[in-house]
């Protein structure tokens, strides 16, 4: 593990030297290929040094992560292009990256505490920094109030626990907790995170406020620490868990049926993808409570395929931004007429976001109803409205931006670089390739 933080640190300088903005994401690429070779598969903690290891968990978390953070940085050429502080926001990448690596390499929960509220300093910067829109202010804290608000009850249980059993080690968390007070106070953070419903209004507004590169990271990863956090603690609360988790997911999926619903009011591409993603990550809240394996293993698949999914679209709603100057969907209508070859990724991404095959969504699906109609069959009813309207927004994005009359305002249009062609291939490829090898994920 350590190696890969002294690289990572050791980048820092290149950041800040001319011309060397492509070097620095032809590096992340070797960084990826050099992680995804030295890990053997094993649900035990390996490549450890200090108070950094690695399982199965913490590797496909990083491998996101590396991934997600290279993409960002191609996805980012008008950065570069128009010399807006490109080598800051190399150095904000990176510290990113950083933040993350540590984050699910932490074999002790308070060293993971610390590097979760940092992963949120880059972030914010990215939001403040390189966004859109004066709001990006009032964003990028409601953003940080929501997830402080939340994290400062779980340093308070995390005393707790080291007061009464003396270690925060992941591996001697075998002890159970039967306490409701601090069972809330530790996953509230997480559920903010995800986000849950009634506590996801932070999530819109950060991914309509951010560049590109933040709504790529949000989406893509920073979601997914609430997904991590919940599967690392759930076990000393198993007790108390099964109690109470019912009400964590009939909350989870009633939200994710109105926001379901919600999709198909908007108006805002940003914002209809950003309200998909709660949709989508209630599905691996719900999945996650029913704490058995079939929820736990599609919880890890969904939010694999959904970090790369929900990027993509992200990426697909920027390349037309920059030409459009617009997100309405009002206005961008008829893009296949000037963007054919759009078009098709267009198409890709949205079947892949509605669960149709092959992607890595429908595999997460699928067990993830598995999960939660072997707990209940209730939750048959809210699965199934989630699945159907899910199919819906999906095809209404697609249908509302690709068909229909231009605007006549649209004078010079681009069919887009290969850069941007290339950035589409690296996010739907790997998210219906790893279909194919399902089975490393059900073992």
């Amino acid at each position: 593990m350590m190696k890969f933080i002294f690289l990572m640190i050791f980048m820092i300088p290149l950041c800040f030297l001319k011309n060397y903005f492509w070097i620095i994401q032809f590096l992340f690429f070797i960084m990826f290929y050099m992680f995804f070779l030295c890990f053997n598969f094993t649900f035990f903690y390996s490549s450890i040094s200090y108070l950094f290891g690695c399982d199965y968990l913490s590797y496909l978390m990083i491998l996101l992560s590396i991934w997600i953070c290279t993409l960002m940085i191609m996805a980012s050429g008008k950065i570069y292009i128009e010399k807006n502080y490109s080598d800051f926001f190399l150095f904000v990448v990176l510290m990113m990256l950083f933040s993350l690596f540590m984050t699910f390499s932490s074999m002790n929960m308070f060293i993971f505490y610390i590097f979760f509220e940092v992963s949120l300093i880059p972030t914010l910067l990215l939001i403040l920094g390189w966004g859109y829109q004066p709001e990006r202010i009032q964003a990028g804290m409601y953003m940080l109030m929501y997830t402080l608000f939340g994290s400062l009850p779980m340093i308070v249980s995390l005393m707790y626990m080291y007061n009464n059993f003396y270690t925060l080690d992941i591996y001697y968390l075998s002890f159970s907790l039967n306490n409701i007070y601090f069972y809330v106070c530790t996953i509230f953070v997480f559920l903010v995170k995800i986000p849950m419903y009634f506590v996801h209004l932070w999530l819109p507004k950060a991914h309509v406020e951010a560049p590109i590169s933040g709504s790529m990271i949000l989406a893509g990863v920073m979601l997914k620490l609430g997904g991590y956090g919940l599967i690392r603690f759930m076990k000393i609360y198993m007790i108390v868990g099964l109690k109470y988790n019912f009400i964590i997911m009939i909350i989870g999926l009633m939200g994710g049926f109105i926001i379901s619903l919600i999709c198909l009011r908007q108006m805002d591409v940003k914002s209809l993808i950003a309200y998909s993603s709660v949709s989508h990550m209630s599905l691996v809240l719900g999945g996650l409570m029913t704490m058995n394996m079939w929820g736990l293993y599609g919880s890890i698949v969904m939010m694999i395929s959904h970090g790369l999914c929900s990027s993509g679209l992200f990426c697909l709603a920027n390349c037309s931004y920059e030409r459009l100057s617009s997100r309405s969907l009002f206005l961008k209508k008829g893009l296949i007429n000037v963007m054919p070859s759009m078009s098709l990724w267009w198409f890709l991404l949205c079947s892949s976001n509605m669960a149709a095959p092959p992607s890595l969504n429908l595999l997460g699906e699928i067990m993830l109803i598995n999960s939660l109609v072997s707990y209940s069959w209730v939750t048959m009813i809210l699965i199934s409205l989630i699945s159907f309207f899910s199919g819906c927004y999906s095809l209404y994005l697609y249908s509302n931006t690709q068909h229909g009359k231009l605007i006549n305002g649209m004078y010079s249009y681009s069919s887009g670089y290969i850069r941007e062609y290339l950035l589409m291939f690296l996010h739907w490829v790997p998210l219906n390739l790893i279909f194919l090898v399902g089975d490393l994920f059900i073992c």
